[in-house]
């Protein structure tokens, strides 16, 4: 077996982990083709032929599997195609689906639905309808719509239940998140040896470090993260947390205390909570995070929700590499983040 040329072939080592791949193999002496996945039993080595696709197998003569059905939509296709229909009912149902209710509208298993979902979306399908329902919460409120009015259109059925999410949801109360005025946010800069640093607190804790070359653009960009917030300038008690925030710049290994008030989606959630877990001075890949989170092909999605967090080193998304350990973007500079890494390894 070891000596036959097929063995040596590195799609033959594919076949034989039942890995998913681009590519069909046939079997001469039984005259069937099949995707690598296939969990019949393995042909001997010199039997097999592969071929690029189901119609080039075809062409020579070979015959579909009925088993893995090779010219069916791959597994990845028919798992974003599941989890887009499950994606669709939970959007257009007036409150969420139960997982089994779900899982008899798409004739699956309740255990397939929600594997095949978290596994595509990175979510399970009652987070993704809670994350969901937190968004129509927002624009409602947004529209400076009742709070009454909101919750339900939202597909609350009680005042009861979405007071009692409320707080994890908007990360204030309803009401003051639909007006604005009553959330103040303040803030103040510093210089630090990679810039400027502004630090922004809000009711809970730190809401927002961000790094740059002007104070004014900072405090720009502050303003357009909390467009309804009143943006103030912070009065000298705020001279500790700037001065925690300079310092974490300054030494990113080190312990940060102070709290955060950390706002976003429960996918970004997810993705901000495992950066804090990554050790100072190591590094995680997007699709190595991604697999941490259970959802390894929802590495597009980590990446994003990497990009769009607001707290720099205190949630440490520096520590997020490319695959082959180059330094990826950075929303404040390439350059920082290699000296961020730099400073984390000396320490």
């Amino acid at each position: 077996m070891g000596g036959s040329p097929i063995a040596q072939d590195p799609r033959w080592k594919a076949v034989l982990a039942r890995r998913e791949a681009d590519f069909v193999f046939a079997v001469q002496t039984t005259g069937v083709y099949c995707r690598p996945s296939c969990p019949a039993r393995r042909p001997a080595p010199q039997n097999v032929r592969f071929f690029a696709n189901g119609e080039q197998a075809r062409g020579a003569g070979f015959r579909a599997c009925l088993r893995c059905a090779p010219d069916a939509a791959a597994p990845d296709e028919r798992r974003a195609e599941l989890a887009a229909k499950a994606c669709a009912i939970i959007d257009a149902a007036p409150k969420p689906p139960q997982l089994a209710q779900l899982a008899r509208l798409l004739k699956v298993s309740p255990s397939h639905l929600h594997r095949q979902f978290k596994q595509t979306i990175g979510l399970t399908p009652a987070a993704y309808a809670a994350a969901r329902r937190a968004g129509a919460v927002r624009a409602h409120l947004r529209g400076q719509a009742r709070v009454t009015d909101a919750f339900y259109a939202a597909g609350f059925n009680s005042s009861g239940r979405f007071y009692a999410k409320a707080d994890a949801m908007l990360g204030m109360k309803p009401g003051s998140y639909r007006d604005g005025a009553d959330e103040r946010i303040e803030y103040a800069c510093g210089r630090s040896s990679l810039g400027v640093v502004l630090a922004a607190r809000a009711e809970r804790g730190i809401c927002a470090i961000f790094i740059g070359d002007d104070a004014n653009a900072l405090a720009d960009d502050l303003a357009t993260r909390f467009p309804r917030a009143q943006i103030a300038r912070a009065g000298e008690d705020f001279h500790t947390w700037l001065d925690a925030a300079v310092k974490l710049v300054e030494d990113p290994a080190s312990a940060f205390a102070l709290p955060l008030d950390i706002r976003g989606t429960a996918f970004q959630h997810r993705v901000w909570t495992a950066l804090q877990q990554i050790p100072p001075g190591q590094t995680l890949s997007y699709s190595a995070l991604a697999a941490k989170l259970g959802a390894p092909r929802a590495t597009r999605a980590v990446a994003s929700a990497v990009a769009a967090n607001p707290i720099a080193i205190a949630v440490p998304c520096h520590r997020i590499l490319r695959a082959d350990a180059s330094i990826s973007g950075y929303r404040w500079g390439p350059e920082r983040k290699q000296e961020l890494l730099r400073r984390e390894k000396k320490s």
